[in-house]
C-alpha cells in the first residue's frame, strides 16, 4: 500500500484533462445562457428547494448504487478495499467525468495503486463499469419504447443484443485464442496484448451472479436519475408520461456515450431538447429542463468529485498522491 504509484496523468496529459473540465464547464454555462438564463432561473423556482433536494438525493442514489457495484468488482478481482477510502477514491473519479468517454475516471487506478490494486485490475473494473452502465441505459431505453407498440420488434432485438453481449463477455476463450495467436514485440502488438489481458481480467466481473447483481444496481441507479428527469418536467408543468421521460433521458445518455464527447456534452443535451420540443414543450422550457437535469446529475457529480479529490490530495501525509497525479 505504500509503493509509489506510477503517474497515470502526467505533464501535458494532466493539464489537458484539467483544461477539458474547465472548457466543458464554460461551454455548459454558455449553453445555459444561450437558452435563456431567466428561463433556467424560473424553472429552478418552479422546482423549488424541496424539488431540488429530492433531485440531488436521487442522484446520490445513483452514485451509491454504482459504488456498491464498484466494490463488488474490486472483490471479484481479489483486491477488496475498505469502504471509506474506496468511496473517497470512487467519488474523486467523478471530478474527471467530463473527459471524453469518461476516460478521466480511470484516475481511480492511480489512487487505488496505493491499496495494492494493479492497473490491469482497476482498468478491468473501469471497463466493466462502462459496460454495465451501457446495458442499463439500453434497457431503460427499451422500457421507454414500451409506450409505442410499433417499437416492440426493436425492444425484442435490443433485449437479444443485451443477452448476446452478456454471453460474449462471459466467455474468455475467444480472447485467449487471440492472445495465443499474437506474435511479435512491436509497440502496437504489446499494447493490444495488454488490452486483451485487461479484457480477460474484466471477465472475472462477468460471472452470472455478479452480472445479475451489477445489472440490478445499474438499473436502480440510472432509473433514479431518469425518474428525477420526469419529476423536474412535472414540476415545470411539462406533462409527459413516465415512459417517455425515461426514454428521453436514457436515449440522451446513450447518445452522449456513443459520441465520446466529454461527459456526453452537446450530444446528450441536443437529443434531450429536440425530443422535448417534438413532444410539444416550448423551446425555452425544454432547454431549461435539460440544464436543470444535467446540473442535478452530471455537474453535481463533478462538484462532489472535485471536492473529494481536493481533500485526498490535500490531506496530511498524502502529498505523494498529489505529486503522482500532477507530475
Amino acid at each position: 500500500m505504500t509503493d509509489p504509484a506510477t503517474p497515470l496523468l502526467s505533464g501535458w496529459r494532466y493539464r489537458a484533462v484539467i483544461w477539458s473540465v474547465i472548457l466543458a464547464a464554460a461551454g455548459y454555462l454558455a449553453f445555459a445562457l444561450w437558452g435563456g438564463w431567466t428561463e433556467v432561473v424560473h424553472a429552478l423556482v418552479q422546482v423549488g428547494l424541496i424539488g431540488t433536494a429530492v433531485s440531488l438525493v436521487l442522484s446520490l442514489v445513483n452514485y451509491g448504487m454504482r459504488f456498491l457495484r464498484w466494490q463488488a468488482y474490486l472483490r471479484a478481482m481479489d483486491h477488496p478495499v475498505p469502504w471509506r477510502p474506496s468511496l473517497a477514491i470512487y467519488l474523486a473519479g467523478f471530478a474527471l467525468t467530463t473527459t471524453p468517454g469518461k476516460a478521466g475516471e480511470a484516475l481511480r487506478g492511480v489512487l487505488l495503486k496505493r491499496w495494492g490494486v494493479p492497473y490491469p485490475q482497476s482498468l478491468a473494473a473501469f471497463l466493466s463499469e462502462r459496460l454495465s452502465d451501457l446495458v442499463a441505459i439500453l434497457l431503460l431505453t427499451l422500457f421507454g419504447l414500451s409506450i409505442y407498440p410499433a417499437a416492440r420488434p426493436m425492444m425484442i432485438a435490443g433485449g437479444l443484443a443485451v443477452l448476446a453481449a452478456y454471453i460474449v463477455v462471459s466467455n474468455p476463450r475467444p480472447v485467449e485464442l487471440l492472445i495465443e495467436r499474437m506474435h511479435g514485440d512491436g509497440r502496437f502488438v504489446k499494447l493490444l496484448r495488454h488490452g486483451l489481458q485487461v479484457l480477460l481480467q474484466a471477465r472475472r466481473c462477468h460471472t452470472p451472479s455478479l452480472l445479475a447483481g451489477a445489472t440490478a444496481l445499474s438499473l436502480i441507479g440510472w432509473a433514479a436519475e431518469a425518474w428525477t428527469f420526469h419529476l423536474i418536467l412535472q414540476w415545470m408543468g411539462i406533462d409527459v408520461p413516465l415512459e417517455f421521460a425515461v426514454f428521453v433521458y436514457a436515449i440522451s445518455m446513450l447518445a452522449g456515450a456513443l459520441t465520446f464527447m466529454p461527459g456526453g456534452l452537446g450530444s446528450a443535451e441536443g437529443v434531450m431538447v429536440s425530443l422535448l420540443i417534438w413532444k410539444g414543450a416550448p423551446g425555452a422550457d425544454a432547454i431549461a429542463a435539460t440544464v436543470l437535469i444535467r446540473l442535478a446529475t452530471l455537474w453535481f457529480a463533478v462538484a462532489i468529485g472535485c471536492v473529494t479529490l481536493a481533500r485526498l490530495t490535500g490531506q496530511s501525509g498524502h502529498g505523494e498522491v498529489a505529486s503522482d497525479i500532477r507530475r
